[in-house]
């Protein structure tokens, strides 16, 4: 089965146009950390995050949560807002320009932690309403 060079193409102008941010903090109780990204308007975005948990034999602690939020440039909605999590994900697409702030919060906690956080936030595929400028099979060399 051979596969159009369309979809070859348009499957590379995907790869190709996407960014990511993927990390790994170590964070303290009540400790913050912010992550922001330029993203452009339509542009899809999707995060994935989660506490790396040291002794995969045992489940994490009731102790080990965090808080994540997301933020659009103008501040006025939350995009994203999980509480007391050890793991979730996000996704959205961007209804303008500017710059998007992702904040990680562990809970504070006596005696004091110290977490590891998995990060991943892929973003820059851009939606299109019009489907005649995607490149065709008869446009491919």
């Amino acid at each position: 089965m051979e596969i159009p060079r369309s979809y070859i193409l348009l499957l590379v102008i995907v790869l190709s146009s996407q960014k990511a941010v993927s990390v790994r903090y170590e964070l303290k109780s009540g400790q913050t950390k912010c992550i922001g990204e330029d993203i452009h308007k339509n542009s899809l975005s999707v995060g994935k995050y989660f506490i790396v948990n040291p002794n995969e034999d045992h489940p994490l602690p009731s102790s080990h949560k965090i808080h994540v939020k997301v933020i659009p440039p103008q501040g006025k909605t939350m995009l994203h807002d999980a509480e007391d999590v050890e793991s979730g994900q996000f996704s959205f697409t961007a209804y303008e320009t500017g710059s998007y702030i992702a904040c990680i919060s562990v809970v504070d906690h006596k005696p004091e932690i110290t977490l590891d956080l998995d990060f991943d936030w892929r973003f820059g595929v851009h939606h299109t309403n019009d489907w005649s400028k995607v490149a065709k099979k008869t446009q491919v060399d």
